[in-house]
Parts: structure tokens; sequence; C-alpha cells
């Protein structure tokens, strides 16, 4: 098992990735620095292994895929997780890892919207896109993660060795963000320097397609750890929908003593059951998500256990 082990996942990075590297080596020299190739098509994996990394590669094209890659075959008592287009500086890297192995934190947050980022970033799509998800997030799963969206992170071997990755692109910070908040994880923000790509790098992330995914990401996963909340809300929608259309039925009765309106009636009632269907769902999904929940905590002394029997060998 590594101390310190660097995850770089990289799609064509050839301009940066030998600087990221050399960065890493320095402010870590202990560190394994491992690079994950994603299909580039530049000399990103040859210049890399140059440079003194590891190089690994991933088939299966897509960040969250590369990570999910990286979570499974590495393992070390503190990772840290960066890209490799040289936009996040290394120097910050071991005030991460002491955040790993003295405090315990499960997840460190690299945070650049409290420093540079909104001066740096040149996108502006990208700054309203990152504000609007870190305010979502924290006010639907009651967080206080700085930056939700930072590819610059730190984990303990817990959080490597349990957390299910599902996401195949770049929403899978998102996905690791919500997944902390909704576990109770111990989450401690560093505040980092952001520096916007160097000339001749080109961002792989597309604002629009992107970020609909990120916004999906949200949804889907607001349906699956806030169940009450999100069906709550369902059936509140319905209620309202199949009160307002009764109203003008029960004001025809009260004047005329008739129901004309036969069909509005019929819709409203199956309304008003989808309704008491989705709140009771609600609650069923919230109990299976408790037990989950408590199956996670047994996975996590399961981890402890796994990472003990490593450091004894």
């Amino acid at each position: 098992m590594d101390k310190i082990a660097v995850l770089i996942p990289c799609y064509n990075e050839e301009k940066t990735i030998e600087k990221v590297v050399t960065d890493f080596k320095k402010a870590l020299p202990d560190a394994v620095i491992y690079v994950y190739d994603n299909n580039s098509k530049d000399k990103t994996a040859e210049v890399a292994s140059k440079a003194g990394a590891v190089v690994k590669r991933e088939y299966q094209q897509g960040k969250g895929n590369v990570i999910r890659r990286m979570f499974r075959e590495i393992d070390a008592e503190c990772y840290i997780m960066a890209d490799g287009d040289d936009t996040y500086p290394a120097e910050y890297a071991p005030q991460m890892c002491e955040c790993v192995l003295e405090k315990g934190a499960d997840m460190v947050v690299g945070d650049r919207l409290s420093s540079t980022y909104f001066t740096e970033n040149k996108r502006p799509f990208h700054n309203f896109g990152n504000s609007i998800v870190r305010w979502s997030i924290n006010k639907l799963f009651k967080s206080h993660i700085k930056d939700i969206m930072t590819g610059y992170r730190a984990f303990g071997y817990n959080f490597v060795k349990t957390f299910p990755v599902l996401s195949k692109g770049f929403e899978i910070e998102t996905e690791m963000s919500i997944h902390c908040a909704d576990k109770n994880l111990f989450v401690e923000n560093v505040i980092i320097d952001y520096r916007d790509r160097p000339d001749g790098s080109e961002s792989k992330l597309n604002t629009y397609s992107d970020g609909f995914k990120v916004l999906m990401t949200i949804g889907r996963l607001f349906r699956i750890y806030r169940p009450v909340a999100f069906f709550g809300l369902l059936s509140l929608m319905l209620t309202m929908l199949s009160a307002v259309f009764l109203i003008p039925v029960l004001v025809d009765f009260y004047q005329t003593g008739l129901v004309d309106r036969i069909p509005t009636l019929i819709v409203c009632g199956f309304c008003f059951l989808a309704a008491i269907i989705s709140l009771f769902s609600g609650y069923i999904l919230d109990a299976i998500k408790q037990k989950q929940k408590q199956d996670f905590e047994m996975q996590m002394i399961n981890a402890s256990v796994m990472r003990t029997r490593y450091n004894k060998q």
C-alpha cells in the first residue's frame, strides 16, 4: 500500500502533463504519481512516463470511468486527485494530505471558488454554472462544501474503497460531493489558487451538454438520497393540480346539485390517488435508504480493518 498516491486522469494533455507530474513530485517527494490515459490521441502517456509517472490506461471513455478504475486498482492511505491540465497548483497537496492523514478527513475539497477562479476562468457560463451547482446542492442536501465541481481533491482509504462510482463523465465530482453530504462524512475545504489553462491546452468540458448532465445528476441523486422530500414535493404538486380542477366541479355541484364534468372528476380522483401513492413511496424508499446507510457504516468498518491489515503487512 502506498503512503500517498497522486491520481491524474488524462485525455490529450500532452502539453501540460510533464509539468503536472514534475510539480507533484516536488511537492510530494514520497508519493507515487499515477497517470491514467483515457484513449488520448497525442503523446500524453509517453510524456507522463518519461516524467516519472506510473502510466496506466482506461479504455472506457469518460472521467467517471477513469476514476472508477483508479479507485479499484490503487491502494493508499491518502489519495490526491488532480487534473492533468496544470490548472491546480501542486503546492497545496501537502496541506490536503495532512487533513486526511492527521485529521482523518474522508474528503478534502480544493476550493477554487473562494480564491482566483472567477478572475482566472475566462468562461462566464462555467462561473455561473459552478455558483448555481454549489448553491443548489448545499441547499438541497444541507451541506457546506465550498466548491462542488473542483477536480482537486484528497481522499482517505475508507472513502475510496466504499464510494460507488455511478457517473461516467464530468458529473463525477458532483456525485462525490452529494455522497459525502448524505453519508455525513468528514469533509474539509482547503482554499487553493486556480489558474486558467495555458495557451494551446483545450478544455474537454462542454459548457452546455456537461452542464445539463450535472443538473440531471443532481436531480437523480436528490431522488435517491432525499426520497421523502422528492416524492413529497411530487405529491404536493399532484394534490394542488387535483384541487385546481376539482374546484369548478364542486362549484357546479353546489349551485345545481349536478356533476356535469364527470371526466374532470375522474381525472382529479386519479391525480389525488397518484399523490397518495407518491407520498407513501417516498416513505418506503426512505426506510430502504436508512438501511443502506447502516450497511454503508459496516462497509466503512470493513475498509478500516483492511487498511489495518495492509499496514501490518
